[in-house]
């Protein structure tokens, strides 16, 4: 095999092979990228079992053939060459050795047979739909802080992501839920979604996705069945398995008579939320609310570090309320608004908290209050 690639295209490859391999693992040819060079292209395969990764670079192929190699290895060999350096991979048949040469350097990197390396199966998927890139990012990325990281509940260790009953009809939705904050997120269901099963997409493929959605307009091509999903692009496809569980029914965990209503720009809450819980305990970072007429005092006190408190002008026009949260929850889910305001609606001190952007109700947060 002899196969000459531009260096950022290579980088850009090798990026995400690299970090889909696992680091510690006891079956070696899992360290490694599988290299396929023909037809003026170059194929990288990576795989930890469980997510495969698929990406396609433009290159110059004199010989073709296929290897693989350490993916970490690689890529930081890739990292550390001058931008513009054209990369030329050789390997001689049974030398057991991959030649990487750029400009003036060259390494020699020890290789293991292409045979060895696990392919995971073709799968027949439900449904075969398009969705474009901006619609998944959102979807995936207002979810995914409210992911369980508790292994025991291994079945919130994910985002849910299934057809539902929205306002308007069908949509597409993507639930997560850690049993402290929830996060709802729906989209216009894409034609051909209709049939998709309810899949729970684990952690690390959500971000392994990211990578592939940093272009608005680029279309996504998914694929779902009951144990796998994929999303591809023109160059690179994602294939991941999905966790073997039942997500449990979030909607009863939703409230929906809370009509204790305050509306706040949401940076200035993020922002103050921030400051006043730099005084309290890392443990708890419990933050109290105190609402009263078009005021919002928030208040926080650490008896070992000291207090803070700083006052909010709001919109709200219900009975008082004293209510405590955790302040990294509350963090969290104020990042997650695009629009100027949050709209919180509260029932009582020991209820459930809904959270939405304006009066849009496409994204919902529900966040679980603390004793303060």
């Amino acid at each position: 095999m002899k196969v000459s690639i531009e260096r950022g295209t290579l980088l850009k490859a090798v990026s995400q092979a690299q970090s889909v391999v696992e680091r510690r693992n006891t079956i070696p040819i899992l360290a490694n990228v599988l290299i396929e060079a023909a037809d003026d292209k170059a194929q990288f395969r990576a795989t930890d079992l469980d997510i495969e990764v698929v990406d396609q670079a433009p290159a110059q192929v004199e010989r073709s053939g296929a290897t693989t190699v350490n993916a970490v290895t690689l890529h930081e060999i890739v990292r550390k060459l001058p931008d513009g350096a054209l990369v030329t991979l050789t390997e001689e048949p049974g030398s057991g050795r991959l030649t990487v040469e750029a400009g003036r350097s060259n390494f020699q990197l020890a290789t293991l047979p292409r045979e060895d390396f696990p392919v995971m199966p073709a799968s027949d998927y439900a449904a075969n739909f398009s969705a474009k890139s901006d619609v998944l990012r959102r979807l995936f990325d207002k979810s995914k802080f409210a992911i369980s990281t508790e292994e025991t509940r291994y079945y919130l260790n994910g985002v849910y992501m299934h057809v539902a009953e929205g306002e308007g009809g069908q949509t597409l939705r993507c639930v997560a839920t850690d049993g402290h904050r929830l996060a709802r997120i729906d989209a216009d269901l894409p034609q051909g979604a209709e049939t998709m099963p309810g899949v729970i997409v684990p952690r690390k493929t959500v971000g392994e996705l990211r990578k592939l959605l940093d272009d608005d307009d680029t279309p996504i091509a998914v694929s779902v069945s009951e144990t796998k999903v994929r999303f591809a692009t023109e160059d690179i496809t994602l294939t991941s398995k999905v966790i073997d569980g039942t997500f449990p029914d979030y909607s009863r965990v939703i409230p929906s008579g809370n009509t204790r209503k305050m509306e706040v720009d949401a940076k200035e809450f993020a922002s103050a939320v921030d400051r006043v819980a730099t005084v309290s305990s890392e443990r708890s970072r419990a933050v109290k609310m105190q609402l009263d007429e078009d005021r919002l005092i928030l208040s926080v006190n650490a008896p070992d570090s000291g207090a803070a408190e700083e006052e909010l002008g709001v919109a709200y026009g219900d009975d008082k309320l004293e209510i405590g949260f955790n302040a990294k929850y509350l963090l969290e889910i104020a990042s997650q608004v695009d629009r100027e305001n949050a709209v919180f609606l509260f029932n009582s001190a020991g209820d459930p908290t809904l959270m939405r952007e304006g009066n849009d109700t496409s994204a919902i947060y529900v966040v679980m209050p603390m004793r303060v």
